[in-house]
């Protein structure tokens, strides 16, 4: 057999490490699976908690992008690649393929490496042969590692199969939206350090990845490779608990959330249109006197003029006029000076706010710029407008 005469380099070090050769055309890849029992903990959660998660969006639908309804656990695919570099397009090439999903009551993650770089046909025929999910569960994927799997596969389209149709979860925009006002970078291992309670011990980085591979394809010494596989086992790993994480956050199960996390939830349901879920994690935190009970005050208002419930949106931007933070009150006073110009028709009072708004802005260090509404220069028209009709 074909097997017998192709020589694997370190076969034996591979196979402690539960990584084994897979054949094909006179070619092979690497493979390792691992196992783990749906008990154990990674972060601050567990692989069980994840099918939780998976229930609750089957059991309170709420229309969302991460929505997991019409799935159930074991059609989530869990993605993650590693690549010689970091631009798209044919010159960077895919080395480890690797994902987890649920199995019965276990995770199962699996790793598919190219042992040199003519290897790509066992590498995706092995990789598509196990691929009959329903969602792909990524990282920053949507603009990378996806598009990136799709120009490698167009070069071995003719020997393996068809790539299929995925939903797909991006974690990254959800990240973004929900944690960008406490993390100043969203690189998947400070989320996990700072939002997960992941800690990664003897970690390799991920830029030193394609220096690692390189060095391997000349060595075919499997030990650097071993420390990227680990790397890229906790990125996957880290997807799950993420994913979990983000489905507590969003349905309100959560009970660490703070509230600025409540508010974030609340402004992606109102961007989303979904309006009784915002108003839910909104309304809840508008009773205090902090700077999210203003912010969340603001966004109601909003909804509220958008309703056109002229009077409720009256009341809520008069109460964030007193917040204390410039740019919520001089977007109140200039809601307010249309509502009672437009609205209402109280002239007199839509000119007090006007010239609130003007003397906010003349005190910013960077006022909003001159095509925005708040700017000094629409605000003076907006007076000299008011001035006629008075």
């Amino acid at each position: 057999p074909q097997e017998a005469s192709i020589e694997i380099p370190f076969r034996e070090r591979w196979e402690q490490e539960n990584v084994f050769p897979y054949f094909i055309d006179k070619d092979y890849c690497l493979i390792r699976e691992v196992k783990y029992p749906l008990s154990y903990q990674h972060g601050h959660y567990c692989f069980r908690d994840f099918l939780t998660a998976v229930d609750i969006w089957n059991q309170q639908p709420v229309n969302h992008p991460l929505s997991a309804e019409g799935h159930q656990a074991e059609e989530l695919f869990f993605f993650d690649t590693e690549t010689t570099g970091l631009g798209g397009g044919v010159g960077n090439t895919i080395f480890l393929l690797g994902y987890a999903s649920i199995s019965g009551d276990s995770l199962i993650l699996r790793q598919h490496i190219l042992p040199h770089p003519g290897a790509e046909v066992p590498l995706y025929q092995s990789f598509l042969e196990k691929v009959n999910y329903k969602t792909l569960v990524t990282y920053n994927g949507k603009s990378f590692d996806w598009p990136q799997v799709k120009t490698r596969h167009t070069l071995v389209r003719e020997h393996v199969p068809k790539l299929p149709q995925f939903g797909h979860f991006d974690l990254f925009h959800a990240a973004r939206r929900l944690w960008k006002h406490k993390l100043e970078r969203l690189k998947l291992a400070i989320v996990e350090k700072e939002v997960l309670g992941v800690e990664r011990v003897d970690d390799i980085p991920g830029f030193l990845a394609p220096i690692i591979y390189f060095e391997f394809i000349d060595s075919k010494q499997p030990d650097g490779m071993l420390g990227i596989l680990k790397h890229n086992e906790i990125d996957i790993l880290s997807l799950i608990t993420l994913y979990t994480h983000i489905t507590f956050q969003l349905c309100g199960t959560d009970k660490t959330q703070t509230r600025p996390e409540s508010y974030e939830v609340g402004r992606w349901f109102a961007a989303l249109g979904e309006k009784n879920e915002a108003k839910k994690f909104l309304t809840k935190l508008a009773t205090g006197k902090d700077f999210t009970s203003y912010q969340a005050k603001y966004a109601l208002a909003l909804q509220n003029k958008k309703d056109l419930n002229w009077e409720c949106a009256r009341n809520l931007f008069s109460d964030v006029v007193d917040s204390g933070d410039n740019r919520l009150m001089l977007e109140a006073c200039v809601e307010l000076a249309k509502i009672h110009e437009h609205r209402l028709k109280d002239y007199p009072l839509a000119k007090d706010y006007c010239q609130r708004a003007m003397i906010i802005v003349s005190e910013m260090e960077n006022p909003p710029i001159m095509t925005n509404q708040s700017s000094l220069e629409q605000l003076k028209l907006r007076l000299k407008r008011l001035d006629r009709k008075l």
